[in-house]
């Protein structure tokens, strides 16, 4: 059993999602020779800058120009359309080595966790040069019309919305399945809370906010965490900062209030364990995060989505009663001592915040990777 797994770098979310699928899949099927590549360290360099670094730089420059082009792509394909065959001939042309490994390579299915691989795959299907089952898997909350690229065996999706979406641009209703986008196996485990308490200092007798900023530590981090301190009511706060080393230094030298019990953290491979924690998480909606965060039952307060699929996220999580929206860092602490000080809302945010948790979706989608192999 052959299972090749492709991404692409454009933010950290499609390839954690296949990283998720890979270790789903070696647990599910320890025989299978399994491979999981970044399609875009194959391009060159160039291609990679346009490709993955240009969308960081519109996330943290100009991420209004981000959410014009996402609602301007999510619009009908066409033969006729300039943009999208433009589109899909540069990316066949600086692809040719994916394309080579793929024609060259025998495999039994492919899962893609990014539409880039899905579209040159579907291609080489139509022109009859490779003849293997590929499924694709998207990791935002709602599904955007670039996912569609059709032949394609099987969709993953995340809610019975973004199923219906994929219905709309064509897909047959048999080739989509619900799951949830696809998350690191640690976080279907369950976990001592009172020992996790010991290890990192804290008593879980009061409130534990979580605030997150990325593996690579980006945003007004200070900012939100000297709000975050500005709240009356007694609270447990974990920062962690990323990458980030200077913002980890800055966060160290703040005094901190009596009232308060604070971590500071740089980057960690424990995520799931200061989630299992924490009651409230302060951070922005990218879909793996909003899926660990929901899987770990917490509630969200969302600061700053990028417009298009991060405001999508927003509202399926507003929607669904599962976390607030704090509009500007100025009113964070307001907004939060409201949530504190209405009786079980918190838990009511949480309690809606797990019934949306799919801890499990990896293993969901690697049966169904499993199940696209001919015997």
């Amino acid at each position: 059993m052959r299972i090749l797994i492709l991404s692409a770098s454009v933010g950290a979310g499609h390839l954690r999602a296949a990283e998720a699928v890979e270790l789903a899949l070696r647990e599910l099927a320890p025989e299978a020779i399994i491979r999981n590549i970044d399609v875009l360290q194959w391009t060159s360099k160039a291609f990679r800058r346009i490709y993955g670094r240009a969308y960081l730089d519109l996330v943290n420059k100009a991420p209004h120009v981000l959410g014009y082009f996402y609602d301007m792509l999510d619009q009908p394909p066409g033969p006729h359309r300039k943009s999208d065959r433009l589109r899909l001939l540069v990316e066949r042309l600086n692809l040719g080595k994916v394309t080579r490994f793929l024609q060259a390579e025998k495999w039994d299915v492919i899962v893609n966790t990014h539409f880039l691989p899905a579209e040159i795959i579907a291609f080489l299907k139509r022109t009859e040069r490779i003849n293997v089952p590929q499924m694709t898997v998207t990791t935002d909350f709602e599904t955007h019309r670039l996912w569609v690229a059709n032949p394609c065996e099987r969709y993953c999706t995340a809610t019975e919305e973004g199923a219906v979406y994929l219905e709309y641009w064509g897909v047959p209703a048999q080739d989509i399945r619900v799951t949830g986008i696809p998350i690191h196996p640690v976080f279907s485990q369950s976990f001592d809370r009172v020992a996790l308490l010991n290890k990192y200092g804290l008593t879980g007798n009061r409130p534990v906010l979580l605030q997150l900023a990325g593996g690579f530590g980006v945003g007004p981090i200070e900012k939100i965490f000297r709000n975050l301190l500005m709240i009356g009511i007694p609270l447990e706060i974990i920062a962690v900062v990323g990458r980030n080393e200077g913002a980890k230094h800055a966060l160290e030298r703040i005094e901190i209030p009596e009232r308060h019990n604070a971590r500071i953290f740089g980057y960690t491979d424990k995520i799931h364990e200061l989630m299992a924690l924490s009651d409230l998480v302060v951070s922005k909606p990218g879909g793996l995060t909003t899926s660990e965060v929901l899987a770990s039952g917490a509630a969200m307060a969302i600061l700053n989505p990028v417009p298009g699929q991060e405001s999508r996220n927003n509202d399926f999580l507003l929607e669904n009663k599962a976390a607030i929206k704090i509009n500007n860092i100025a009113t964070l602490a307001f907004k939060i001592t409201k949530l504190l000080e209405q009786e079980g809302r918190l838990a009511e945010l949480k309690q809606n915040a797990r019934k949306l948790g799919k801890p499990r979706a990896a293993f969901e989608i690697g049966v169904i990777a499993k199940e696209l192999i001919t015997p």
